[in-house]
């Protein structure tokens, strides 16, 4: 039996893991899908002073909370920012890290960093204006029809003071832990592509490669579960 902790990314909610839960629990795993402040089903919080740091509490608290010791902890586009930050504080309790389609940072390095210069004078904007970065449309995602429909329903604003949180970690003591980077390649998201080529230059990655769109627990929940479970 493995513990799996799964993190979403920006504008998601624990939501999304809806089609990868049951066939986790009925392989005899337990998982627990994370609820990041200011998303999700706790949107009403997103007035409140939110950075990248909140978001890693929330998840060392649910690891602390559960007593977990040996967690696969999976993290989903912007929340490979926030399990690195989990794995920095928790190594000795993490089995192994997965990035789905995620971004994976550098000491120092932030959401932002990884993004072109027009992508970053956009959102910066946006949360000037609106305090947040605004939902996009699933379709960006590789989304469609029923599927697209029900994520738009659900997407909420993300929290803006996450965007520019600078993350500083020990990384030698993350990346010495087993790490997996699944790359969702069809169609590949731009935004990632940074963290793509990052970890086919750097040793130690297992990288899997999935032929859907960025939401590949909403797109294509049977390949990331074979995934997931290969590496137990």
């Amino acid at each position: 039996m493995a513990d799996f902790v799964l993190v979403q990314g920006a504008w998601h909610g624990a939501w999304c893991w809806k089609r990868v839960l049951p066939a986790l629990w009925q392989a005899g795993h337990r998982a627990f899908p994370v609820s990041l402040t200011g998303v999700g089903e706790r949107a009403h919080l997103v007035g409140t002073p939110i950075t990248l740091q909140t978001h890693i509490d929330d998840v060392v608290n649910v690891i602390e909370a559960e007593e977990l010791q040996r967690a696969v902890l999976v993290g989903h586009s912007y929340a490979g920012m926030v399990i690195t930050g989990v794995a920095d504080r928790l190594a000795e309790r993490i089995a192994h890290l997965v990035y789905l389609d995620a971004v994976v940072p550098a000491p120092g390095e932030s959401w932002a960093s990884g993004h072109s210069a027009e992508t970053q004078a956009a959102r910066r904007k946006a949360i000037a204006e609106q305090g947040t970065l605004p939902a996009g449309d699933p379709a960006a995602f590789g989304l469609t029809g029923e599927d697209a429909a029900w994520v738009a329903r659900r997407l909420t604003p993300q929290p803006g003071g996450v965007y520019d949180s600078a993350l500083s970690f020990d990384a030698q003591r993350v990346w010495a832990l087993p790490k997996t980077f699944i790359d969702c390649t069809d169609p590949a998201l731009p935004t990632i592509a940074a963290s793509r080529q990052k970890v086919r230059r750097e040793p130690g990655w297992r990288v899997v490669e999935i032929a859907t769109g960025h939401d590949a627990m909403i797109s294509a929940p049977e390949p990331l579960l074979q995934a997931l479970l290969a590496l137990v």
